[in-house]
């Protein structure tokens, strides 16, 4: 160790941010190891650093006794009271050694461990740095690709993109600055591997964090985010601020605030809706721009039957089912659409089919339908509670409809046979 080793702790504890009590643990560890290689590992030694002399000193300990039967653990009470006149017998008593006695070998292995604790303790900083940034978004330069993943210049460490968290459509090329979000950070033996992504919902969340002040603010709120990476997304906004529009305050003045987003994602379409508690009416904006006519709601399925105008189906739907499926995944409810002349198309088989039930009328028959029950099998299926809870059906109506499909089903059923 040498005079200089105070100023160099303190440099690399500034230039490298890791702390000075686990650099002076790594020294004396070090310091320790190659100590005990050069005087041998059964010896008791301690090493400690002397902050004044800017140097770590070395000492052994030895058990003063009244006989020596081991001169490296032991020390006789005439000797031990030449270094300490206070010293009585049964004492520990720690005697410095110089460190140019380890040698040229030993001040190595001093080296070679304290080169790999403080890449282990620098490790160290780089992981906990990055996990208290999880969820949020880094920036920083493509270098070169791996296996399919973009790995990224952080600055003080690197990070990677794997293929299933890039954009399918985007090309990437090295010195390109580039913007992520933070996925998952997880040891290894090479370090932190720090996981970002593009294509997580979470990212549009972030990138309009930044964006709209409202949201960083805690006015608005993204209830709910859906999306196909490089296709188009869906993010549903709430206010906690009446006055504030919350759909609005995302768009922003001419369109510049979603616009900026939409630029980062390098022109995936952005759709924002009003969120809203009323499942119905949740639906109804998820599927927008469409138009919709009609909901019928199956809560115990958490379905809707949607019905749309016959020139809106196409665009309820979406291209390849697109606008749908993000639907569904926006607000958790399983959507059916179907257009007005499939419904009348479907009503009017329904009255075919349920009216030819002896109790069933037109009326009843609608009703049926509009509940869910559309075929012969479903309705003769049913439980008397469920018929019972329509509109306009009591408990011996729904006794006799029951009783009545399940025989028209049978005879059915006989025909065909």
């Amino acid at each position: 160790m040498s005079l200089e080793l105070k100023r160099i702790i303190e440099q690399v504890e500034r230039d490298k941010g890791i702390k000075r009590e686990i650099l002076i643990e790594a020294l004396e560890a070090a310091t320790l190891t190659a100590a005990k290689k050069r005087f041998g590992f059964q010896r008791e030694l301690e090493a400690h650093y002397n902050d004044e002399l800017g140097e770590i000193e070395v000492f052994e300990f030895r058990e003063v006794v009244e006989r020596i039967k081991d001169l490296h653990t032991e020390i006789s009470l005439e000797e031990a009271r030449d270094l300490d006149p206070e010293t009585q017998l049964g004492d520990s008593i720690g005697v410095k050694l110089e460190a140019r006695e380890f040698g040229r070998i030993s001040a190595q292995t001093a080296k070679q461990v304290i080169t790999q604790r403080m890449k282990e303790a620098e490790r160290e900083v780089i992981y906990n740095d990055f996990k208290e940034r999880q969820g949020e978004i880094v920036q920083g330069i493509v270098r070169r690709f791996e296996e399919g993943g973009v790995v990224i210049d952080l600055g003080r460490t690197e990070a990677i993109i794997p293929p299933r968290e890039q954009i399918a459509r985007e090309n990437y090329r090295p010195g390109e600055r580039i913007r992520a979000y933070v996925l998952d950070i997880q040891k290894s033996a090479k370090g932190p591997q720090i996981i970002l992504s593009r294509s997580n919902p979470k990212f549009i969340i972030k990138l309009f964090t930044m964006e709209v002040p409202e949201i960083y603010e805690g006015i608005v709120e993204i209830r709910a985010a859906a999306r196909e990476p490089g296709g188009r997304v869906k993010i549903a906004v709430y206010s906690r601020n009446s006055d504030v529009d919350p759909v609005g305050a995302c768009v922003g003045m001419k369109g510049s605030r979603v616009q900026s987003v939409v630029q980062e994602l390098r022109g995936e379409k952005i759709d924002i809706i009003a969120w809203s508690s009323e499942p119905a009416r949740f639906v109804i904006n998820a599927l927008a721009p469409a138009e919709i006519s009609e909901v019928v709601i199956d809560e115990r399925n958490k379905s809707m039957e949607v019905i749309v105008p016959d020139d809106q189906l196409s665009l309820a739907i979406g291209r390849k089912g697109q606008n749908v499926r993000l639907a569904v995944q926006l607000t958790g409810w399983n959507i059916d659409i179907k257009s007005e002349a499939k419904l009348k198309e479907l009503l009017e088989q329904a009255h075919m089919i349920l009216g030819q039930i002896p109790g069933i009328g037109n009326k009843t028959a609608e009703t049926l339908f509009s509940e869910g029950f559309q075929s012969l099998e479903v309705l003769a299926n049913a439980q008397i509670e469920e018929l019972n809870s329509l509109p306009g059906i009591g408990k011996k109506t729904a006794e006799k409809i029951l009783k009545a499909a399940k025989e028209y089903l049978s005879q059915e059923i006989k025909n065909e046979e």
